[in-house]
């Protein structure tokens, strides 16, 4: 495999030093480039001794900060942006990280659009149609290099699954195809398809309260964490296997499939038999994706759903759609 740099754009914050730690650890990554508007050089500098191949810059805003981290990147994960807190919505969080996400995405788009961009900033469901919008403003969107991370999800419910069958160490082997979105509601867990399959044993209110933890997962932390943040170090270790995977696929790497809040035009086949299954002409949506060498290769359907998983769906497009029209809107439409 040949040469990959990897650059994290909010790299100073709660997410992205441990991102930036473990994308460090990373033996595929041979250079890794770190943007913040505060303390990358300090973050950068630490990194930089610890004995792994990557090379370490670390850049502020002032001299181009911006362009000198992106210049030559492979990959972009972006965790930019604030924090969830006790009593700030998903709304209020738009209102901050929109604009934050908009400027980033346009020093890509200027200096280095072929990338594969992760978006892990909140709120994803519009974070991703920011991104797309902007790179269509500057002529250079590529559906099949876009992605939302949705990782966590993901995550939460290998483990919250393996919780419920009384075995932690389970918890790597468990999978959950989790579609939809990224937020909420729009989290759609197919434990139906969990593999291995869920005992008959787990009852339907069992099945409801597992379903509701891996939707509000993230609550869980920041009440925990009580108002000094929310999920940091899972969020980076699922941004970090997500990356990897990307990394893998450029490199060559065949059969890596996980789910991804995507544009469905990145598959246009795969893609309308996911919008005949929601139903509903949705441009973004999570599904399970399969990535090449160019990005994304195939989309795959939703499958079978059970009536429980139908009625989540069927709750959840209202949401998508006016979370996807948010992000859309605010790089479209009208400026006061």
């Amino acid at each position: 495999m040949g040469k990959v740099k990897a650059v994290v754009l909010g790299a100073a914050g709660g997410i992205g030093q441990p991102l930036s730690l473990l994308l460090k650890t990373n033996p595929l990554i041979t250079e890794l480039g770190l943007y913040d508007i505060v303390n990358t050089p300090g973050v950068a500098a630490d990194l930089s001794h610890i004995s792994t191949p990557s090379k370490v810059v670390g850049y502020l805003p002032p001299d181009d900060g911006l362009k000198k981290t992106l210049a030559g990147a492979d990959l972009v994960v972006i965790p930019a942006g604030v924090p969830r807190k006790p009593g700030v919505s998903w709304d209020d969080l738009f209102k901050i990280n929109a604009g934050i996400v908009r400027d980033l995405a346009t020093g890509i788009a200027t200096t280095c659009p072929k990338a594969f961009v992760l978006v892990i900033s909140n709120p994803v469901n519009s974070t991703v149609p920011i991104v797309a919008e902007v790179f269509k403003k500057h002529g250079v969107f590529d559906p099949k290099r876009l992605f939302g991370v949705t990782t966590l999800d993901v995550v939460r419910a290998s483990t919250f699954v393996s919780e419920v069958l009384n075995d932690v160490s389970l918890a790597p082997k468990v999978t959950v195809p989790v579609v939809g979105g990224h937020s909420g509601v729009t989290i759609i867990p197919l434990l139906s398809q969990a593999q291995p399959p869920l005992p008959a044993s787990v009852a339907p209110g069992q099945l409801e309260a597992l379903t509701n933890r891996i939707q509000f997962g993230g609550d869980e932390v920041v009440k925990a964490k009580d108002g000094a943040g929310s999920a940091t170090l899972s969020m980076a270790y699922a941004g970090a296997v997500f990356a990897e995977s990307v990394v893998k696929a450029i490199g060559g790497a065949k059969g890596i499939v996980l789910p991804s809040y995507v544009n469905l035009a990145a598959d246009k086949e795969g893609g309308s038999v996911v919008a005949s299954e929601i139903g509903k002409e949705l441009a973004y949506f999570s599904a399970r994706v399969e990535l090449g060498a160019g990005g994304v290769e195939k989309i795959y359907p939703l499958g079978n759903l059970s009536p429980y998983e139908q009625g989540l769906l069927k709750a959840a497009i209202p949401e998508l759609e006016d979370n996807i029209a948010k992000g859309v809107n605010f790089i479209t439409g009208p400026k006061l």
